[in-house]
């Protein structure tokens, strides 16, 4: 028996028709360093039909994959809808990425056009004459005589590209299953790899984003998306915002703690998410500088787990809800969301922040031991997490010839490389990724939880954990610091903070005190470098007998 129900497809284009009527007056600010630019959801939509047409003339006329190489802003969000409402792919390439890798991702993508800011203009020269299949490029929000293209590529300046195109677009009906976007995991081995989202995973993933338990975007929010939009595509605010009429704020390329706060001061966001490097940052900067944050609702933090001394600041200082999210490329993002449960003690609710979050109805998950075996949702077995879902991939774009990547799936479920818990009613805790949790004497130590007790010694700024050799324990902890400025600390001292946070077998006795912890190119700390370093002499560290 069959339903009664309409059918329809879930496409970016009926998303597009969407906001751009019923929220025809919700805003775009783009960030302009001393004021908000300001383009309407109207405006988007029109402008997403003259890209379209655009577009079509340039070659566009299937699923031709069109790159952008953008900061967070306008443009970019007009690329996020035009691209895929008319049946091609959107490929987020990310700016920060080695030369080699973006020259990799854009050559496997096999992009055709390629939209860029007028900033990034400089370094995108540097990688052009790598990119094979690009026939085409447009320059947005700067010069473009100023690109000297190879041989063979058309350069455009997007606001007369724009001008010269009907503001009407006959949106094509397009197969919810189809790609509508794609985007490269960042991963720390072998070539990055492809990401390719549906129409359908979109739509699903934007509605468990406006959702109570998700991010709970409204027409009545202004959401500051720092996050950007080539990381994750944005954790998927910029559909989410199209589907609730909420109002976006985008930093286009001012992410420096400093005009971070001035825009928020300017344009009082009720929400924000991004990864909490860049809240240690702006924290740090609000220590010199107070500043009024009060428009704040909440903040959503993810990419690594946030110290709990950080949310605790944030709450008590400045009145912001720090929540815990997790996921990855390969999720669309949202694997979980932190909304405790209700009728609990305060501590009791501390206590479920401080997770990574309950699971959605659209995500189903599993624990797997070293042997394979599955394991119990009690709040103490530790496992790898492996996930499955209608917005989780179940491959990536066409894997290398010797099948690298192929290890990431099992039997339908992802495997994540996160480790960690799960209690009985869906609150993930992860406690490591699989490849930098340390095994000291047969026993495992997190590094996550160790990093989190050292931030909270008001001297730290930032401290990052990997494990190194020892002829004894088979692998020690190491702890790196970086001080706050101005501040002294000895490693006796910080050593001695520790003695009642963590098991004594667990006190680490390495140390070094660093500049700046490396990171990834989203902003998570990359602890490759930090071993590279160990292993190379490069680290000065203080061992405690």
């Amino acid at each position: 028996m069959l339903s009664t129900m309409q059918d329809g497809q879930l496409s970016i284009a009926t998303l597009l028709r969407h906001g751009s009527a019923v929220h025809a007056g919700s805003e775009v600010v783009t960030w302009t360093g001393t004021e908000g630019r300001i383009t309407t959801f109207a405006q988007v939509g029109t402008q997403s039909a003259q890209l379209a047409n655009a577009l079509r003339g340039l070659g566009v006329t299937g699923d031709q994959r069109v790159a952008t190489f953008m900061w967070n802003n306008a443009e970019h969000l007009t690329a996020y809808l035009a691209v895929p409402a008319m049946g091609a792919v959107l490929h987020t390439l990310n700016i920060r990425l080695f030369p080699e890798q973006l020259t990799y991702i854009a050559n496997h993508a096999e992009d055709h056009v390629v939209i860029v800011d007028g900033t990034l203009v400089p370094l995108l020269a540097q990688h052009l004459p790598t990119f094979k299949t690009v026939k085409h490029v447009i320059v947005a929000n700067g010069d473009a005589a100023a690109l000297q293209a190879p041989e063979g590529v058309q350069v455009h300046a997007y606001a007369d590209l724009l001008a010269a195109q009907s503001t009407e677009f006959d949106w094509p009906e397009i197969d919810e299953r189809a790609a509508a976007a794609m985007c490269y995991t960042s991963g720390t081995t072998g070539n990055p790899k492809g990401v390719v989202y549906s129409h359908r995973s979109i739509w699903l993933h934007s509605m468990q984003i406006c959702m109570a338990d998700g991010m709970g975007l409204s027409s009545a929010d202004r959401s500051l998306v720092i996050v950007p939009q080539f990381h994750a595509m944005s954790w998927g605010l910029p559909y989410a915002a199209f589907m609730s009429g909420a109002s976006l704020i985008m930093p286009d390329r001012f992410l420096q703690p400093e005009p971070l706060v001035k825009l928020i001061e300017a344009t009082r966001p009720t929400q924000s998410a991004a990864v909490p490097t860049i809240w240690q940052g702006v924290l740090a900067h609000l220590d010199a500088h107070p500043a009024d944050l009060s428009s704040l609702r909440e903040v959503v933090v993810g990419g690594s787990a946030c110290p709990p001394s950080m949310m605790h600041t944030f709450a008590e200082k400045y009145g912001v809800h720090i929540v815990h999210a997790w996921g990855m490329t390969e999720t669309s993002p949202l694997g979980t969301l932190c909304r405790p449960p209700a009728g609990l003690s305060e501590k009791q609710t501390w206590a479920y922040r401080y997770t990574q979050g309950r699971l959605p109805a659209g995500v189903s998950a599993r624990l797997v031991g070293d042997g394979g075996e599955e394991l119990p949702w009690d709040g103490e077995s530790v496992g790898e997490l492996e996930v499955r879902g209608p917005w989780i991939t179940g491959s990536y774009y066409r894997l290398d010839e010797d099948g690298e990547g192929t290890e990431k799936f099992d039997g339908g479920w992802l495997r994540t490389g996160d480790v960690g818990t799960l209690t009985p009613d869906g609150f993930l805790t992860l406690t490591d990724r699989s490849k930098d949790i340390i095994k000291s004497g047969g026993e495992w130590i997190s590094s996550v939880e160790l990093e989190n007790a050292v931030m909270a010694h008001p001297a730290v700024a930032e401290a990052a954990v990997i494990g190194i050799p020892d002829p004894k324990w088979d692998e020690r902890p190491l702890v790196t610091v970086v001080l706050r400025e101005g501040v002294e600390a000895q490693p006796e001292e910080l050593r001695g903070f520790l003695t009642d946070k963590v098991a004594k077998w667990q006190l680490p006795e390495n140390w070094a005190f660093i500049a700046e912890v490396p990171k990834t190119s989203v902003g998570k700390f990359d602890k490759k470098v930090l071993r590279a370093q160990h292993a190379e002499g490069k680290l000065d560290v203080r061992h405690l007998d």
